[in-house]
């Protein structure tokens, strides 16, 4: 019997670059605040946001992604003929089929790279940099573009006082590439689905589109969040897994540089942080402060701004943790490109 040739990968993977696109409309919290009779103060408290981005009309996913890919691609130093597969977490690309991914690769010049749409809401990234690595060493492609990307203004209820203020717009994109020595540590990652109601779209698209027999509402479907499970399971949840993630990866949490969690809530950051007891040496990414919540891209958002802004290094050591709708949830240790 003829044996199959196995696929030959490179040893380790790693990320070799990362880009950002930011919307350039800024919403501050005066913007939102009458619609759902809150406050600035409150939503400040709440959720320790004071502004957002959300996208205009010309902003599309895939602009946004091509813009933040572009970048992460220069960073690399490669070509985009040199991308082998595309991968775009997002849960805001509103045709079903086909996947987003497979137009942003034409655009970016890509040489009929695979590509392919997930979706893992905020957990969706750090799903794609996890299979990007698998390829890489498995040997199914040399260079993974992966890319989160959201355009959450499109489904949200913006006189819903419990994700009104929350939800924004932007992408985030990284490159993973071969490398001598591992720069993406075991990735953690699994679903929590008997909480599935706690983060979901509300209404069916049948509901929007109607049947012959009844007719559909015409009304965009939108998000809706029961806040305060979710704040509990994420707040120490997600620590235990963000502890395996070290423990898989070998690093200590004294040894860690960098902590980078899904951008959901201040309050939920700060609760991980003092969960997982992190040294007070320890940077953390507080990018909702500005950019709200961005599902998919919050992380290579938030880890772009740390190292635009000089509080992130190459070579650094962070942890990214990430959860969301499902519930899903994924976490790995990264070396900074």
């Amino acid at each position: 019997m003829a044996a199959i040739s196995p696929a030959t990968g490179a040893p380790h993977a790693t990320i070799l670059g990362i880009g950002a696109y930011r919307p350039s409309r800024v919403v501050p919290n005066s913007a939102v605040i009458e619609a759902i009779d809150s406050s600035d103060e409150w939503i400040q408290q709440r959720s320790g946001i004071k502004q957002r981005r959300w996208a205009a009309p010309d902003e599309t996913v895939q602009v946004m992604s091509v813009g933040a890919a572009r970048e992460a691609i220069e960073q690399a130093g490669i070509a985009p003929a040199q991308i082998d597969c595309v991968v775009v977490a997002t849960v805001t690309h509103l045709l079903q089929t086909p996947a987003i991914a497979t137009a942003i690769a034409h655009e970016l010049g890509t040489e009929n790279a695979a590509a392919f749409d997930i979706s893992a809401a905020c957990a969706g990234f750090c799903h794609g940099v996890s299979l990007a690595a698998d390829m890489v060493r498995g040997g199914s492609a040399g260079h993974v573009l992966v890319i989160g990307v959201e355009r959450l203004s499109d489904i949200t209820d913006l006189h819903d006082r419990g994700t009104a203020f929350i939800f924004a717009d932007g992408a985030g994109a990284a490159v993973v590439g071969p490398s001598e020595t591992p720069g993406i540590g075991p990735v953690v990652w699994g679903s929590d689905g008997e909480q599935f109601d706690l983060i979901r779209q509300k209404e069916d698209w049948r509901d929007v589109v109607g049947t012959p027999a009844v007719p559909g509402s015409g009304v965009m479907p939108h998000l809706v969040m029961l806040g305060n499970p979710v704040f509990r399971w994420a707040s120490f949840a997600m620590a235990k897994v963000g502890q395996q993630a070290l423990d898989r990866a070998g690093i200590a949490v004294e040894d860690l540089d960098l902590f980078v969690p899904h951008q959901a809530n201040m309050r939920i950051i700060d609760a991980m942080a003092r969960s997982m007891k992190l040294p007070e040496s320890v940077r953390i990414a507080r990018d909702i402060a500005e950019q709200g919540n961005t599902s998919a891209a919050s992380i290579p958002l938030a880890l772009h701004r740390m190292v635009e802004e000089g509080e992130a290094q190459s070579g650094d050591v962070a942890l990214l943790i990430a959860f969301g709708a499902g519930l899903a949830y994924a976490a790995q240790v990264v070396t900074v490109p």
